[in-house]
């Protein structure tokens, strides 16, 4: 990107938008998963939610630690990862972490949604991905928010 270009995409950014501000959390061993995610879901997945933020992670224990000590909106988690598949550290996490961020699983096949459900998971997507089932999916999550730690 360079410079003209930056300084156009800010003057073209909505000043006081109403769009929601959300931080996703996305796993994957596979980093061409990750970058197809990012890709698909963009900046602006919906009018009203903006990713501000992205914080990757390719191993378990990162997630955990990550999802521990700083606050997301929404993880990502690849049910195809390895060692690690995302939809039991769904499950994992879940149980585990009070207040746990709405989690969206990327299944394997479309006749993988028993395991979603198993998982806790809010919402899943089968690969391959849909672009616009993922990015609906990411915004509906991103607008339900963490819940509160009341």
């Amino acid at each position: 990107m360079t410079a003209s270009h930056a300084t156009a995409a800010d003057s073209t950014a909505p000043t006081g938008s109403s769009a929601r501000q959300i931080s996703v959390l996305l796993y994957s061993d596979d980093r061409t998963t990750r970058d197809a995610v990012r890709v698909i879901v963009g900046r602006r997945p919906a009018r009203d939610v903006e990713v501000a933020s992205w914080r990757e992670c390719a191993t378990a224990a990162a997630v955990i630690e990550a999802v521990e000590s700083t606050h997301f909106d929404v993880l990502v988690l690849d049910g195809e990862a390895a060692p690690v598949g995302g939809l039991g550290l769904c499950r994992q996490l879940k149980s585990e972490i009070f207040s746990c961020p709405p989690v969206l699983v990327l299944t394997g096949r479309p006749q993988d949604g028993w395991l979603a459900t198993w998982s806790l998971a809010d919402l899943a997507v089968p690969h391959p991905l849909d672009p616009i089932a993922l990015a609906g999916a990411v915004a509906e999550l991103g607008r339900r928010g963490r819940p509160s730690a009341s």
